[in-house]
């Protein structure tokens, strides 16, 4: 029998092994995302529960390769692309994600701004969207990485608030378990634009880039001279599935939530976080809407600094400028004045009149036609020996990208039908 203090030492142990696995998972689940997961729910019930599984695998794969990439090679997803393939292919790249990246941010600051609002209607959500940004910003500059690391990893544990939300409902199990685990398809264009936005928000270029320049940077927290192994590469996998797991069970409770209160209670049409939220309320609720508007904002405090630096890490190494979060800001000024421009640039959409709806439309655009594009380079790189040495894509790996990328294709020429011709 295990006694307390056997189960505390290897959850100490288990928690230390987590790492920039679960903070990607995380903030997959951004306030964006979850605006989409609640219009999943609202307009379709749990039609598209059994997304979450199938999502898991293509997520858990393509972030495994970027990992690989970057314990490999010690540079990040751009830097190497730079060395290794050409420059127009990094310029594309940097030209879509750039726009992408800074609307992301922006919806997801002004999903913040909007709850913090709901939560205290007496304080304008503009003001709290201010808030939230110089916060992001005071700490990514002012924190040393390892303090990051360790305050996003703790963020993670308010968004199991997630998991508690859809059982303050009564539930249905045998309901649950049907849509969970056998596909539910309809053809019409609704149907089909809302499995493309999952894919979109589920699959997103940024995590790509993050995931590979964060290796690097844990990596030289550990030891300058660490010889990567097998023991090296089982513990980053074990990191990304476990983060891509958390992502998909919140994924899984938010559309659960929101497909059985909202889709049941006969509200069907979600734009944003905050309506998700709003509806709960009369509907399952002071303490469901209450959790459900913390836990966005736990997730915009995730995924923001998440947003911000995979952009930097992109400029700083196709430019060769200093990078990395272990690094004060005289250190690498660059690194961080790109962080500081995202951010703002994300703020001020808020004065522009873009608002989060569109904002998230053209940004599953511009995903939309990279996400193919980087899924096949990635798989590219993770196949070259000369890059790669030994440490090559196994078959079922190979088979699982090349998954990943044919129904990501599918989506991107899906999307663009329904945005230009539809």
């Amino acid at each position: 029998m295990k006694t307390p203090s056997t189960f505390k030492a290897k959850f100490k142990r288990f928690w230390k092994l987590i790492g920039p696995g679960l903070v990607t998972g995380a903030s997959d689940d951004d306030p964006s995302g979850i605006a989409t997961y609640s219009q999943a729910g609202a307009a379709f019930g749990l039609a598209t529960l059994w997304t979450s599984i199938v999502a898991f695998p293509l997520m858990a794969v393509i972030q495994q390769m970027c990992a690989r990439i970057g314990l490999v090679t010690s540079q990040g997803l751009t830097g190497t692309l730079k060395k290794h393939y050409s420059r127009p292919i990094l310029y594309v790249m940097l030209l879509f994600s750039f726009p992408a990246i800074v609307m992301n941010i922006g919806a997801d600051i002004a999903g913040m701004g909007a709850v913090g609002n709901l939560l205290f209607p007496s304080i304008d959500a503009m003001f709290f969207s201010v808030f939230f940004t110089l916060l992001l910003l005071g700490l990514i500059i002012y924190l040393p990485y390892q303090k990051i690391a360790k305050v996003l990893k703790y963020l993670c544990i308010v968004m199991l608030v997630y998991f508690v939300v859809p059982f303050l409902y009564k539930q249905d199990f045998g309901e649950i378990a049907k849509a969970t685990f056998i596909p539910t398809i309809h053809l019409d264009k609704e149907f089909m634009a809302i499995l493309v936005g999952i894919l979109g928000t589920t699959i997103s270029p940024y995590l790509f880039f993050w995931q590979a320049s964060v290796e690097v940077e844990e990596m030289k927290h550990k030891s300058k001279h660490v010889i990567v192994n097998k023991k090296i590469l089982n513990e980053m996998k074990q990191d990304v599935d476990f983060g891509m797991t958390f992502s998909g069970f919140v994924m899984f409770f938010i559309i659960l939530t929101t497909g059985t209160v909202l889709y049941k209670g006969g509200v069907h049409q979600i734009d944003t976080v905050e309506q998700a939220a709003m509806a709960l309320k009369p509907l399952a609720g002071n303490m469901a809407y209450l959790l459900f508007a913390i836990g966005v904002i736990g997730t915009g405090l995730i995924a923001i600094p998440v947003l911000s630096g995979s952009l930097s890490y992109i400029f700083t190494e196709t430019f060769g400028w200093e990078q990395g979060l272990d690094k004060k800001f005289h250190e690498a000024k660059g690194f961080y004045v790109i962080i500081a421009i995202s951010l703002l640039l994300g703020l001020s959409m808020n004065y522009l009149g873009i608002s989060p709806i569109q904002s998230l439309i053209y940004t599953a655009i511009l995903y939309g036609i990279t996400a193919p594009v980087l899924i096949a380079i990635i798989l590219h790189i993770s196949n070259n020996k000369t890059i790669m040495g030994k440490n090559v894509n196994g078959l079922w790996t190979n088979i699982l990208g090349f998954i990943a990328f044919l129904i990501m294709t599918v989506a991107a020429v899906y999307l663009l039908y329904l945005q230009f011709f539809a």
